[in-house]
């Protein structure tokens, strides 16, 4: 077990000590060709002394620039009792950063490769869906019917069931097929359940695969909570694989993804402006674009997403495209995003998302 560290305002004020000490030495410190080494090895170290305040048993992170890895780390413990360290390769749970890939999936087979309009309602492609007013967008931006914003993961998940009929294939294995295998994501696995029924279009997996699957799932992280002050092994239920959450994966594949859909691998340049864009309601900004938080930070333009499975796993994304930077961290407990009501769309809330951007967006 592992005792709790500090309270979750002493984690702000330690973000903003450190990176204010940060600054302090990249000023009056080496020449710049040594800066950016200095940088991620000073962010390193604030990194995982902010996780053991968290009292986060294990985690991975990594920092793409430019497309390429600039920087990857484990830290702590991916299993604290068989002590086995955890490392960028490092298979977690993404909860609702699953919502990055149905996103791109649900454009690139129904809407780029299909008749798919946003407008659509939902019944026109799921004539049993519960909610005749909704449309597609509703759905996707996490907008109700009347045009307001309202997080909700169950009425996401509600556009599995658009990709399975624009593909004609269980959406795990439209996953599988257009992502995971297509890009070498290797250590990524859609869901918990990848054999027996196969509807629509018989699709099984072969032997070989649902090995492999079994072998990722057998190196994930194990989970971790609070109790009474201390961190103990939890025993969750895995959510089922939709659209919006139930993916097992890693840092070093979800570069992988992140790579393939900035390069438009896989879907098209005007898409992916629109899902890096503010959706507008009634004349309003929202703060989700396609499957993504989308914000104004410091005059920039800052593309987020955060994963949470309560007593489970936490993780964040967050992507600074006019700086061709992205930074990608995944955790064996919730401490990495719960607590900061970060479906309110505020990217800061989280002491770890707010480290990144106080070392890179100064």
């Amino acid at each position: 077990m592992i005792g709790l560290g500090h309270s979750r305002a002493t984690s702000l004020y330690i973000v903003r000590v450190l990176a204010a000490a940060t600054f302090f030495v990249l000023a009056v410190g080496p020449p710049p060709a040594q800066t950016q080494t200095l940088t991620y090895s000073l962010f390193e170290r604030y990194f995982d002394s902010l996780r053991e305040q968290a009292a986060i048993p294990g985690a991975s992170a990594l920092v793409i620039q430019n497309g390429a890895e600039v920087w990857a780390k484990g830290f702590g413990r991916q299993d604290v009792d068989g002590n086995v360290p955890a490392s960028p390769d490092t298979p977690y749970y993404i909860g609702d950063l699953s919502q990055t890939l149905g996103a791109a999936l649900l454009v690139r087979k129904c809407y780029e490769q299909d008749s798919l309009e946003l407008g659509d309602h939902v019944t026109r492609w799921v004539p049993d869906y519960p909610d005749a007013s909704a449309t597609v967008g509703h759905l996707l931006t996490h907008t109700t019917n009347a045009g307001s914003f309202r997080y909700s993961l169950d009425r996401f998940a509600g556009l599995t069931d658009v990709i399975e009929e624009c593909a004609d294939l269980p959406y795990r294995h439209v996953l599988y097929n257009e992502v995971f295998n297509r890009f070498g994501m290797s250590s990524s696995v859609p869901g918990t359940s990848y054999t027996g029924s196969a509807s629509p279009g018989n699709a099984q997996f072969d032997s070989a695969v649902i090995a492999r699957f079994d072998d990722v799932r057998r190196r994930a992280a194990l989970t971790y909570k609070l109790d009474q002050g201390r961190v103990v092994r939890s025993e969750i239920a895995q959510p089922s694989l939709t659209t919006g959450t139930g993916v097992l994966s890693t840092v070093r594949d979800l570069h992988r993804f992140d790579n393939a859909l900035s390069s438009g691998a896989i879907i098209a340049s005007q898409s992916l402006i629109a899902s890096w864009t503010q959706a507008v309601s009634q004349g309003s900004a929202l703060p989700t674009g396609l499957g993504w938080f989308v914000q104004n930070y410091k005059g920039e333009r800052l593309v987020w997403q955060f994963g949470l499975i309560r007593d489970g796993h936490s993780a964040l994304v967050l992507k600074l495209p006019q700086r061709n930077l992205t930074f990608i961290a995944l955790a064996n407990s919730d401490a990495m995003t719960a607590g900061y009501n970060l479906s309110n769309g505020v990217a800061e809330a989280s002491p770890f998302a707010k480290l990144f951007l106080d070392f890179f967006v100064p």
